[in-house]
């Protein structure tokens, strides 16, 4: 599977501060559950690169349409810092 393969897989997507001062990727997807921790600094570049990803995307003609999938989420998925739907 590479960045540029669609794929039929659901995922739910959380983020938000931890206790201890990191920023969580929270990832749920088929009986999966992914925490990823990174300090404040590496979600900040993580935050440039996605920032310049959706950039990209717009200039190649992206960012049309609606619903999850239509703003770069499979079907399923939650915005960012969003509870999953039950």
């Amino acid at each position: 599977m590479g960045i540029d393969k669609e794929s039929d897989i659901a995922a739910n997507l959380q983020i938000g501060p931890t206790t201890l001062g990191m920023v969580r990727l929270y990832i749920e997807a088929e009986g999966i559950e992914l925490p990823l921790d990174f300090d404040p600094e590496e979600a900040e570049e993580i935050a440039e690169e996605i920032l310049g990803a959706a950039r990209a995307a717009r200039a190649a003609g992206g960012g049309k349409g609606g619903g999850a999938a239509g703003k770069g989420r499979p079907a399923g998925a939650t915005a960012p810092g969003r509870k999953p739907r039950r």
